[in-house]
C-alpha cells in the first residue's frame, strides 16, 4: 500500500489548516496532536520489556553460572539500547527531526530499505508479535493457577499434589483481552501501560525481596558455581549445552521490545524532537529493567542455586507467606493484561489498514457506529474491528492451551526475533541513512556485531526447539497441572 492509499484509508490529510482551527489540535501529518512524553514512553517500554521474561532469569543464570550469566544479561542490554537509538532516528525519514513520519516498524523499513527487506521485516515482526501474545497468555494463566495452588498448599500442606488446569484461566484471560482489544489504538493505551508498569515493579520487587529473605534466613544449603549447573551432577553434557542455548533465548526474550518501538515513538508530541525523547525513554527503560533483571536473576540464583525453577514465582521455590506469593502472581497477571495489548495493537492496526485497502466501499469494514456507554461517554464501534480482534484473541488462547511450555516458548520467541528486529534492520537502516562507506571501520564492526548476533539467535533457537520437542513427547494436552 502506498502512502496516498494509507492516508486515504485512514482518513488523514496533509494540511491541518483544512480543519479550520489553524491546525492547533493536529500534528504536521494531519493526525490528532500527539501528547506523549518521555514518562509515558518509558512506561510503555517498561511494560513491554519487564514481562514474563524476568521470571525465568534465575533459571537462565543457573544454566550459565556467575560469570557468563550476568555477562550475557549486560551484553543484551547494551546491544538493545544501542540498536534502539539507531531505530529512534528512523522514525522520520530522510531527516530524523524534520522528515516524514513512519507510523510502524514495517513502514520505517519500507521507506529506508524497501523491496524484499520490507516483506521480510513484516513477516518477522508479525510472527514475533503473535508469538509474544501466545506466550503472555501462557504466562498469565500459569500465574493465575499459581494463586489457586498456593492457597491449596497453604491449606493442605506442601506434599499435596494440588492439581489445577490452566485452561479455565486461559479462557478467563482471553475474555478480558476480547474486551480490551476493542480499544482503538496505541494512543488510548497510556493508562493501561502505566498500570502494567506499576504491576511489573511490584512483582519483580516481591520476587527480589523473597530471594533476599531466603538468603538472609539461611536454611538449606544451595549449590552455585561459576559455570552453573554441573555436568554429571545436575545434567548430562548434552543437556548442559541445550539448556545454555535455551537460557540465551530466554534472556533475548526478556529484552524484546524493538518491534513496538516505532509505535511507541509515534505517541510522542513533536517538540522536543521525537528521536531525542525516545532515546531518553529507551535509556531510562533499559537501565531500569536491567537493574531489576540483574538483581532478580543473580539473587534468585543465589537463593535457589542450580535447582532454580523455570519460573521463580510460580515454580514454588517460595511457599510462604502465601498471601504475598498470591499478590505477586496477581500483579503478573494484571501486567500481562496490559503487555498483551502493547504487543497486539500493531497486528490489529496492520490488518485493519489492509482491510480498508481491500474493501474500500464496505460499510462493515469502514463505518464506525457511535455507541453511548454508561460512565464512559461515547465509543466508535467498528464491526470489522470487533469481529477480527475477537477471533485473533480466541486463536491465540487455543494455541496457548495446546503448547503451554513457559521457558521453551519464551526462548524460541526471543531467538527468532532478536537478530532481525533488534539488530539487523536497525543497523542496515542506519548504514543506509548515513550513507556509510562500505568496508569503513564503523561499517565493518556494525556488520560483525550483526553476524555475531545472528549466530547467537540460531543457537538459542536450536536449544528452545530441542526443549519443546522434549516436552511434547511427554505432554498430554488439556491435562491438569501438577
Amino acid at each position: 500500500m502506498n502512502t496516498d492509499q494509507f492516508q486515504r484509508n485512514n482518513m488523514y490529510i496533509e494540511t491541518p489548516e483544512a480543519y479550520g482551527d489553524g491546525g492547533k489540535n493536529f500534528d504536521d501529518d494531519g493526525r490528532e496532536k500527539r501528547t506523549g512524553t518521555w514518562v509515558t514512553a518509558s512506561a510503555h517500554i517498561i511494560t513491554a520489556v519487564i514481562g514474563s521474561g524476568v521470571l525465568s532469569l534465575a533459571w537462565a543464570i543457573a544454566q550459565m553460572g556467575w560469570v557468563a550469566g550476568p555477562a550475557v544479561l549486560f551484553a543484551f542490554s547494551f546491544i538493545t539500547y544501542f540498536t534502539s537509538t539507531l531505530l529512534a532516528d528512523s522514525y522520520r525519514s530522510p531527516d530524523p527531526v524534520t522528515g516524514k513520519r513512519n507510523y510502524t516498524y514495517s513502514q520505517v523499513v519500507r521507506s529506508t530499505l524497501g523491496g524484499r527487506k520490507f516483506q521480510l521485516c513484516g513477516l518477522a515482526q508479525y510472527i514475533n508479535l503473535v508469538g509474544v501474545t501466545i506466550g503472555y497468555t501462557i504466562t498469565a494463566s500459569i500465574s493465575m493457577v499459581a494463586v489457586k495452588r498456593s492457597n491449596c498448599f497453604h491449606k493442605h500442606g506442601h506434599e499435596d499434589k494440588c492439581y489445577t488446569s490452566n485452561n479455565p484461566f486461559m479462557i478467563l484471560f482471553a475474555c478480558i483481552q476480547i474486551v480490551l482489544s476493542q480499544i482503538p489504538n496505541f494512543h488510548k493505551l497510556s493508562w493501561l501501560s502505566i498500570v502494567a508498569a506499576v504491576m511489573s515493579f511490584a512483582y519483580s520487587s516481591i520476587g527480589l525481596g523473597l530471594s533476599i529473605a531466603k538468603l538472609a534466613t539461611g536454611g538449606e544449603h544451595v549449590r552455585t558455581s561459576l559455570t552453573g549447573v554441573q555436568v554429571g551432577v545436575d545434567v548430562t553434557g548434552s543437556e548442559k549445552v541445550w539448556r545454555t542455548f535455551q537460557a540465551i533465548g530466554d534472556i533475548a526474550f526478556a529484552y524484546a521490545y524493538s518491534n513496538v518501538l516505532i509505535e511507541i515513538q509515534d505517541t510522542l508530541k513533536s517538540s522536543p524532537a521525537e528521536n531525542k525523547v525516545m532515546k531518553r525513554a529507551s535509556l531510562i527503560g533499559i537501565l531500569t529493567t536491567t537493574l531489576f533483571y540483574v538483581l532478580c536473576g543473580t539473587l534468585g540464583y543465589a537463593a535457589f542455586g542450580n535447582d532454580a525453577p523455570g519460573n521463580f514465582l510460580t515454580g514454588f521455590g517460595f511457599y510462604e507467606p502465601f498471601w504475598l506469593i498470591d499478590f505477586a502472581n496477581v500483579c503478573i497477571a494484571v501486567h500481562l493484561v496490559g503487555a498483551y495489548q502493547v504487543f497486539c495493537q500493531p497486528i490489529f492496526g496492520f490488518v485493519e489498514s489492509w482491510g480498508k485497502e481491500k474493501w474500500p466501499e464496505s460499510k462493515f469494514v469502514n463505518v464506525d457506529h457511535v455507541v453511548k456507554l454508561p460512565l464512559c461517554g461515547t465509543y466508535n464501534m467498528n464491526f470489522f474491528r470487533m469481529v477480527w480482534r475477537t477471533i485473533y484473541v480466541i486463536i491465540t488462547a487455543v494455541i496457548a492451551m495446546l503448547f503451554p511450555f513457559f521457558n521453551d516458548f519464551l526462548g524460541l520467541i526471543g531467538s527468532l526475533s532478536f537478530w532481525p528486529l533488534t539488530v539487523y534492520f536497525p543497523i542496515e537502516m542506519y548504514i543506509k541513512q548515513s550513507k556509510m562507506q562500505k568496508f569503513s571501520f564503523t561499517w565493518t564492526w556494525l556488520k560483525i556485531l550483526s553476524w555475531v548476533c545472528l549466530i547467537v539467535s540460531i543457537i538459542s533457537a536450536a536449544g528452545s526447539i530441542q526443549g519443546l520437542a522434549h516436552d511434547l513427547k511427554k505432554y498430554q494436552p488439556f491435562k491438569a497441572t501438577q
